[in-house]
């Protein structure tokens, strides 16, 4: 077997990488038990737990994002003597080896996630549309990862 030069670093990942999910998972769960509607946005601001979980979801979703797609896949790569480069080359090779589904979709999470983080957002009704996007990414986001952590045990390196 041949063991790659950046191992530690990438059971570093599949560490943190279990750990991230398992807390958007949670926080998933809860903030979107029920419908999150403009409404309920606007209750948030007298409503500091919500609040709270709202923040939670957008960084939770946003920290696994960038470390399975700005780290993860890189890592992974590097230790399959694959090349590496800009982060959209990077994603088109993941998605030929299977790892995500699409490179584009990826992209376009990724413009959500840099929504979903401005808060600022006036109109409760594109913030709350920004939000249910976000959540109905979630299972893909979850999948992506574990496949990656399924690739790295597969080959030994977990």
């Amino acid at each position: 077997m041949n063991v790659p030069d950046n191992l530690e670093r990438l059971r570093f990942l599949v560490k943190i990488v279990r750990r991230e999910s398992l807390h958007l998972r949670a926080t998933d769960a809860r903030l979107f038990a029920l419908p999150l509607t403009p409404e309920r946005l606007q209750a948030m601001d007298s409503d500091p737990a919500q609040a709270e979980q709202l923040d939670a979801f957008v960084a939770r979703f946003a920290r696994l994002q960038d470390t399975v797609g700005d780290k993860f896949v890189p890592t992974l790569l590097q230790a399959l003597q694959e090349p590496v480069g800009a982060v959209i080359d990077n994603l088109d090779r993941a998605e030929r080896l299977g790892w995500i589904v699409s490179a584009d979709g990826w992209i376009e999470a990724r413009r959500l996630r840099n929504q979903m983080i401005h808060e600022y957002v006036d109109d409760l009704q594109v913030l709350a549309s920004n939000l249910q996007a976000g959540h109905r990414y979630v299972h893909v986001l979850l999948k992506t990862a574990q496949r990656l952590i399924d690739e790295t045990a597969r080959r030994g390196w977990a």
